[in-house]
């Protein structure tokens, strides 16, 4: 490529950005035009003037949005750049639906822009932009952190794809929200979204939820049952907690995943599966693999496009834009004015580690908007967070931490963990011969759940959301194991 013979026409309405472009693509050897709005670039465009364009989106008489669309329909092998400091779903989706090459948000990386173009203007990548979408379905997938705009940047880059996703993120971060977010965006998002949790189906009905079973099949199986895959035929089928799906539930799935079909149990009918599996683990995968709990050539199969949410502690930067959200949300369903919170309350709500992450945010907005009386809500009305317990902010912490109530301040009598396990082990081991010990990990894994589940029940007087709190799990992943423990 001559780069001498290549021009960029650039559109923003901030003359830095404007002078830091045009001296940057000079230097590398580029002919740049620049415009401080839409109407001028897209008449310099639209005469054959350009060979790729650099956008902003929110500028004075015209979008860059609206720009992309046009110059689409007048010149579509064109590569266009969208720029933009007000990074959002919203946007990003609409510039990759619209045709936009790559979306980029604010403050932008010089070097790597320059590399972009180059490969832009090598591809000759001609994006057909999808028709029809909602853009109005995003379900409280809030954020301005980096973290959050390259969550956006991935979903955008998704639209038009039907590959297998696996979300990976803590309990509450909303894995199910961008999901749904990519099945709405997605060529399938006429069809149906099915959400099934592994965690809270019994082990012995997850096959027959999942592919159905014919009549006799096995004992209770009075009737012949479609199953989730049947359903959901050409639309998505979401599988939350797939780290929890059992063995032999994971073999019937990558079956599936291999030749596209599967049999109901009992049946001998082949049937297609016409569905896209998006799956999600707040579990390391990887590790479960390794003790055996989780198939290696399933994982790899899910994993063809890896997402990860963050947790709400690694964006402290969003909770304000969130609480917003929230306290908006809540209004609109009880007719209460919306609320706010004291500059020293959002402080407090940033500092705090949120174990359960947005979930827990919304559900704290939720109760302050119904038990407030005050519009304005300061530190006295976050005891729900803190309490009495102290602030963690030794210097091997990346984030300024409020711990659990009641287990902060409370010292660690006794041997430690590490004694404890030791010393469990050298039980066992002096009980016979370790030749024939073959599932010793299961049995320090067993003991040491049951004795940490025990102990926070017994702490929160068998409250299980509050203990699923504490032990930062889904409330569905702890009733399932304390099933499994005994401990109903």
């Amino acid at each position: 490529m001559n780069r001498h013979q290549k021009t960029i026409l650039i559109a923003d309405d901030d003359a830095s950005i404007r002078f830091v472009l045009e001296t940057a693509l000079t230097q590398a050897g580029f002919v740049v035009e620049t415009f401080d709005n839409c109407k001028d670039l897209l008449g310099r465009a639209s005469h054959g003037h350009g060979d790729l364009v650099i956008t902003d989106i929110v500028m004075p008489g015209g979008s860059g949005l609206d720009l992309l669309k046009t110059l689409k329909t007048l010149r579509p092998e064109m590569p266009v750049i969208v720029i933009t400091a007000q990074s959002t779903l919203r946007n990003a989706v609409s510039a990759f639906e619209r045709g936009a090459f790559e979306y980029l948000s604010k403050p932008f990386d010089i070097i790597k822009i320059v590399e972009l173009i180059g490969r832009a203007l090598d591809s000759h990548v001609t994006h057909t932009p999808k028709r029809g979408v909602d853009m109005d379905r995003f379900g409280g997938i809030i954020g301005s952190s980096r973290a959050m705009q390259e969550l956006f940047r991935t979903i955008g880059r998704l639209a038009n794809s039907e590959m297998t996703v696996l979300i990976h993120g803590e309990s509450g971060t909303g894995k199910e929200l961008v999901a749904r977010a990519i099945h709405a965006h997605s060529p399938r998002r006429h069809g149906p979204f099915t959400a099934i949790n592994m965690a809270a189906i019994p082990k012995n009905l997850v096959e027959s939820d999942l592919f159905g079973h014919e009549k006799g099949a096995f004992t209770g199986a009075i009737s012949r049952r479609t199953g989730h895959f049947e359903r959901t035929r050409e639309g998505t089928l979401f599988l939350d907690e797939i780290g929890d799906m059992p063995m032999e539930a994971q073999t019937r799935l990558l079956r599936v995943l291999q030749n596209g079909t599967f049999t109901r149990i009992g049946g001998t009918e082949i049937i297609s599966a016409n569905v896209r599996i998006i799956a999600a683990t707040h579990q390391d995968l990887p590790l479960a693999i390794t003790s055996g709990r989780f198939r290696e050539d399933l994982f790899y199969r899910l994993n063809v496009i890896p997402l990860s949410v963050p947790s709400l502690r690694s964006r402290p930067e969003d909770i304000p834009l969130l609480c917003d959200y929230f306290f908006a949300q809540v209004a609109k369903k009880t007719n209460i004015p919306p609320k706010w919170f004291t500059p020293e309350a959002l402080a407090l709500l940033q500092s705090y580690n949120w174990p359960g992450n947005v979930r827990e945010l919304e559900n704290l907005i939720q109760r302050l908007m119904i038990l407030s009386p005050h519009e304005t809500i300061g530190l006295d009305r976050l005891d729900f967070i803190g309490g009495n317990e102290s602030v963690n902010t030794s210097p091997d912490s990346t984030t300024t931490r409020l711990d659990p109530p009641h287990l902060s301040s409370r010292p660690m009598p006794g041997p430690s963990l590490e004694d404890s396990v030791i010393a469990f082990v050298d039980r066992c081991f002096a009980k016979g011969d370790r030749e024939e010990i073959t599932d010793l990990y299961d049995m320090v894994l067993r003991n040491v759940e049951k004795t940490l589940f025990e102990r926070v029940l017994q702490e929160t007087k068998g409250n299980r959301i509050k203990a699923a709190r504490i032990l930062g799990l889904n409330r569905n992943t702890l009733r399932k194991k304390c099933g499994d423990l005994g401990l109903d």
